[in-house]
């Protein structure tokens, strides 16, 4: 089976500066969001398109697989990194997307330097990124969850069934 998602939204770690130079050199305000996107759902598309509206670049960083196994729990992720990319690659309201492999996103925020970065108001204004979008000189975006619409919720919701 041949996948025929938009590979040209893809950025490798190692190019995101690259990138987001071209970006910049064309004046476009990038916004960033973060996440793992495990079982895409509609609070995360609710947040991607809210974050779409920040900037006129939407740059969306996945955690890997490992850093998701590190945070949340040996037993995730439930849709490996390669299938979550294509997934967030197929969205029109997103630009581009990368990954990282670290615990927290910092590193590859570093790199980005987002005018806005985008976070779930359950974070709050001392979210692990904020610290670092500052410093780039960016500003934090916080968007309120939709209510019951979390990935561990819906996992917590399948295993309950019965059948």
């Amino acid at each position: 089976m041949q996948s025929a998602w938009p590979k040209n939204k893809l950025l490798e770690p190692n190019s995101v500066e690259e990138k987001v130079r071209l970006l910049r050199a064309r004046s476009l305000k990038i916004a960033t969001l973060n996440g793992s996107f495990d079982v895409l759902h509609a609070g995360h598309l609710y947040i991607l398109h809210e974050a779409r509206k920040q900037g006129d670049v939407l740059i969306v960083a996945l955690n890997s697989d490992d850093s998701i196994r590190k945070y949340k729990s040996p037993d995730r992720p439930i849709i490996a990194l390669p299938y979550r990319l294509e997934m967030m690659a197929a969205l029109e309201c997103v630009d581009f997307v990368t990954w990282f492999e670290e615990a927290d996103p910092c590193t590859i925020l570093q790199k980005i330097r987002p005018d806005v970065h985008v976070n779930g108001a359950e974070y709050g204004d001392n979210c692990v990124e904020a610290e670092c979008v500052k410093a780039c000189g960016g500003r934090l975006h916080l968007v309120q969850r939709i209510p019951s619409l979390s990935t561990s919720n819906i996992v917590s919701k399948i295993k309950s069934l019965k059948g």
